[in-house]
């Protein structure tokens, strides 16, 4: 079958809302699947071919078991294909939990008394990154409250005092950002201080659902919010991630907000999101929220397999609020980056298990609560490849130049073997002994899987040197 291109209600303009929630819904009511309409379109995918929304509709409208498996199988295809076995690990860090909005389902939210509101000290911050790096971590992502104190200069601050951090062998050398929109000038401040991805969620993309869970502050501006990638964009920012808070409104909805909002940003400047992120709604501080709309498990994992068919070229993310065992499903259907040891309380890391009963609480609970070498030792036996690797944001691979290597597959060439190099850090210098026996055979086995000899030889060598006590090297 052939496919048309798709033309929307509201045109693709830099710095314009896209959102038209009438196109959306129609779309998702004439969508009907059937099983070679399905073949079709995971084909069109594995050909490593951007979904339109109709095509997308089709996927999430799928309910027969047999068809759904067919989406499952193709996401696991296609994962394989472009990213391999590697998962990228990673870890937050809260730095402050300030608010002026009062999104109802929020711990952070203003209204809630029972949060102690803090931000930590510089001091505070050096003695969290080098708990993180005694634990083998070498990617942050920094989250702040949406607060006037967490402008672009304090982020632009944070970030390079994350960088300046070493401890041992132990290195930050990614910082990601998760905070408040900013205008144009500040996203060029944060991009001079050398942060990576840039994360704001829009929270649902549905305008009136959207009003009713933000009631006040900044973040009550939809259409402000929603441009705010394209500023990050006119900035020179070329790397965002983009995410919404499944919960809020119906997630097949949600799913094709998604794909919009990455046709949009491709048809503006031609360069999609690094990364996709789909939290679920979980107990927080003060939580009062219906059921209406939580996504199943069930559905939860057939929507990581529709957006890993719908979006082949970006990292899928998923945290700690999900627990272990449907984290470990989940990676079978194209997630490519997840956190580990994580801790939400502000001070937490550097803290030991009884003074944390001290600590402010959380945003929301954490479901996975297993150590970094945990969950790394739980990806060695299920033959994955755990990863740290920074080396595509320090090359400049980021943009438009991370498309032209993703979207066609060639990244694994330099993923891989980068995987690699960080996992054998990982493992001369935090592992527990168990896993480092694991490691290295998963190591071995790898190296061996490569087709290219001189990719080989050249691993091998710089394993050598590494042992030899050289850190940081990488293709």
């Amino acid at each position: 079958m052939e496919f048309v291109t798709q033309k929307y209600s509201i045109p693709d303009e830099p710095m314009k809302p896209f959102i038209d929630p009438d196109e959306i819904t129609c779309i998702l009511k004439n969508a009907k699947p059937d099983k070679r309409l399905i073949s079709d379109i995971i084909d069109k995918s594995l050909a490593k071919t951007r979904l339109s929304m109709q095509e997308t509709a089709v996927l999430v409208n799928a309910t027969d078991p047999d068809h759904i498996q067919m989406i499952k199988d193709g996401a696991r295809k296609l994962k394989e294909n472009i990213y391999g076995n590697r998962i990228v690990l990673f870890a937050p860090l809260y730095i402050g939990n300030k608010c002026q909005n009062n999104c109802t389902y929020c711990g952070f939210k203003a209204s809630n008394k029972n949060t102690v509101r803090k931000t930590l000290s510089d001091n505070e911050i050096t003695h969290e990154i080098e708990a993180l790096e005694d634990n083998g971590q070498k990617r942050l992502i920094l989250v702040f409250g949406e607060h006037d104190q967490y402008d672009a200069d304090y982020i632009a601050h944070c970030t390079k005092l994350s960088y300046s951090v070493k401890k041992g062998n132990g290195e930050i050398r990614r910082v990601n950002i998760n905070a408040a929109p900013l205008d144009i000038e500040g996203y060029r401040k944060v991009k001079e201080a050398g942060i990576g991805t840039y994360q704001v969620f829009q929270e649902t993309y549905h305008p009136e659902a959207y009003k009713t869970y933000h009631i006040r502050g900044k973040k009550a501006d939809f259409g402000y919010r929603l441009t705010s990638l394209d500023r990050a964009q006119e900035a020179g920012l070329d790397d965002v991630g983009i995410g919404a808070l499944f919960g809020l409104y119906d997630w097949k909805y949600e799913v094709l907000g998604l794909v919009r909002h990455t046709n949009h940003l491709e048809a503006c400047y031609n360069i999609g999101p690094h990364t996709i992120s789909f939290p679920r709604i979980k107990d927080a501080s003060m939580l009062k929220m219906g059921t209406k709309y939580m996504v199943s498990d069930s559905d939860f994992a057939k929507m990581i397999a529709v957006l890993r068919l719908a979006v082949p070229y970006t990292g899928l993310i998923l945290t700690a609020r999900e627990p272990a065992e449907l984290r470990k499903e989940c990676l079978n259907y194209g997630v490519s980056q997840i956190d580990g040891g994580t801790k939400l309380e502000l001070g937490s890391y550097s803290h030991t298990r009884n003074e944390e009963q001290n600590l402010n609480k959380g945003q929301f609970r954490i479901n996975d609560n297993r150590s970094l070498n945990e969950i790394i030792d739980e990806l060695l036996e299920q033959n994955m490849l755990p990863s740290f690797c920074t080396a595509c944001y320090r090359l400049g691979r980021t943009g438009e130049h991370f498309m032209e290597f993703s979207v066609p597959g060639f990244i694994k060439r330099f993923c891989s073997p980068n995987a690699i190099l960080t996992l054998g850090e990982y493992l001369l210098d935090y592992a527990v002994e168990e896993t480092a026996q694991k490691g290295w055979q998963v190591i071995e086995k790898n190296i061996n899987e490569l087709p290219d000899e001189k990719i080989r030889t050249k691993l091998r060598e710089r394993i050598a040197e590494m042992k030899n006590g050289k850190r940081d090297l990488y293709f």
